[in-house]
């Protein structure tokens, strides 16, 4: 029984992150951990409702009331069980997905703040490593078959342990030099410390997933080679395929890059010098990518914007401009356009934001300006209105308001158009759709033997739709071998988010 005045009692507290000027000089989390005593605390103020909707705001099921009543009670190990039964990886979550859990909290509804079932999440994943080092679970049968899983973000490494423990033998093929995807090299590690990742790698390789690096299907490998060596395959390549903006003027200039360019090299350094090994922030062509000392423009407004923001400012930024086309959000829901307990169009003011930088809203890029020498000196932008005519976006510019803005790196960071273009998918026979994902029928099978998750099929997306996905996946791959039993299939392909009619 739930302690029905819990929400009464406390109001909605979060452990106090490090001083910024403490946290811009290194590389670290921004939160320490909670005390026990804080998050029983906050779980308490859990009133475990009669219909729980934060089970519909978060696409894996989590039972929320169920580990926030465990971890009330003191009942870590019920609590981390409980947890993982629907979650392979909640210190990833807890610590990347903006939360639609807590957007759909009753508590939102009656005008109180919700549970901070984030900051619950990450606690009781930390605690299940501090028990017991998060303890291997190999399957006690071998099923004899064998699956290929194309990519390492958290859609195809779900997919990968929830098949590994059904049986199959299951390996995972990754491009890049380390396993992880964009938790590896595109999350810089002051929201997540590479060692989250490592030690649940060190968790998959117990349970026996095989993993290759530096292996790009399509080219080193043949899509022939992977059906003739196993008997299915996953495709969990991501929507790494950047938006650009080529129309306009100076595009092409020095300085002016996509934001995953950023994130990307600064990641490759931190993670040299922890190696021990010292490198710079180099794009693969040996084009410096550092904010050091420079006046940078990050353009766009999202979380992989705001991430572009806290790396310029451990690397030392003279100043940084965050630009979003739109007008700045409310600070509160308006119920009538994003009714309770769908996720709200509110301002959000992440880390980064307090560490310094000015965001300027219900502006766009007219011009990127010319030094003279073919490097980009500053951007011209104008204010505008944005509207909606027949679903398309009518962007306007009003007259006079056109300013420049210094800017030595320019980084886009206004989306993704879906999965790159690359040649395992002519290789496998799948093509890309309108919105730049690969489409699969109910089954996730995009062809024959050959099935979609994550980013790649949704495109890009939130962290608990690629885990789900890639838990959904893997239980149709399961059925499709002739598995015994079945695996948890938290959602199907056509699956939406919560959103008013």
């Amino acid at each position: 029984m739930p302690d029905p005045n819990g929400f009464l009692r406390y109001d909605r507290r979060l452990p106090a992150r490090r001083p910024v000027p403490v946290r811009i000089s290194d590389w670290r989390e921004v939160y320490p951990p909670a005390g026990e005593e804080l998050i029983r605390e906050q779980a308490t103020r859990c009133m475990d409702c009669g219909i729980p909707f934060c089970h519909d705001g978060c696409p894996l099921g989590n039972r929320i009331p169920d580990w926030n009543d465990l971890v009330r009670t003191g009942n870590w190990d019920a609590a981390v069980d409980s947890l993982h039964a629907t979650n392979n990886f909640p210190e990833f979550t807890g610590r990347l997905c903006p939360a639609p859990c807590e957007a759909a909290c009753v508590l939102g509804l009656g005008g109180q703040q919700p549970v901070t079932i984030k900051q619950v999440e990450v606690e009781i994943a930390d605690a299940a490593v501090a028990r017991d080092g998060l303890r291997p679970r190999p399957a006690s049968v071998s099923t004899g078959r064998s699956v290929a899983v194309v990519g390492s973000g958290p859609a195809g490494l779900a997919a990968a342990q929830q098949l590994a423990r059904a049986g199959h033998t299951v390996t995972v093929y990754e491009r890049d030099d380390a396993i992880g995807g964009l938790l590896r090299y595109g999350i810089p590690d002051f929201k997540l410390e590479k060692q989250h990742i490592d030690k649940r790698l060190a968790q998959l390789t117990a349970e026996g997933v095989r993993f290759r690096t530096g292996v790009d299907v399509g080219v080193d490998v043949t899509a022939e080679q992977l059906r003739a060596e196993h008997d299915a395959v996953l495709l969990a390549c991501g929507a790494l395929q950047g938006r650009d903006t080529p129309e306009t003027p100076g595009r092409a200039l020095r300085g002016v890059h996509q934001a995953m360019a950023h994130l990307v090299a600064a990641n490759r350094v931190v993670a040299a010098a922890g190696d021990g090994k010292p490198a710079p922030a180099t794009l693969p062509d040996g084009t410096p990518i550092d904010a050091a000392g420079k006046h940078v423009v990050i353009i766009g407004g999202g979380d992989t914007a705001a991430d572009c923001l806290g790396v310029a400012h451990r690397q030392g930024a003279a100043g940084v401009h965050q630009l979003d086309l739109y007008p700045e959000p409310p600070t509160e829901r308006d119920a009538a356009r994003d009714p309770w307990p769908t996720w709200p169009w509110v301002l959000r003011n992440y880390p980064a934001h307090e560490e310094g930088g000015e965001r300027v809203f219900a502006v766009a890029v007219q011009e990127f300006v010319d030094d003279g020498t073919g490097q980009v000196r500053a951007v011209r932008i104008a204010e505008v209105t944005v509207e909606k005519v027949d679903g398309r976006r009518i962007v306007t510019a009003l007259p006079g308001s056109e300013r420049e803005i210094p800017a030595d790196l320019v980084l886009l960071a206004i989306g993704f158009e879906g999965t790159e273009e690359q040649p395992l998918l002519a290789q496998f026979g799948v093509t890309r759709n309108g919105r730049g994902a690969i489409d699969s029928g109910p089954d996730w099978q995009a062809t024959d033997g050959v099935f979609v998750a994550g980013d790649m099929h949704r495109g890009a997306s939130l962290i608990v739709w690629a885990i789900a996905e890639g838990r959904a996946a893997a239980a149709a791959i399961h059925t499709y071998l002739g598995g015994v039993g079945d695996l948890p299939a938290p959602v199907d392909p056509a699956r939406q988010p919560l959103a008013p009619r």
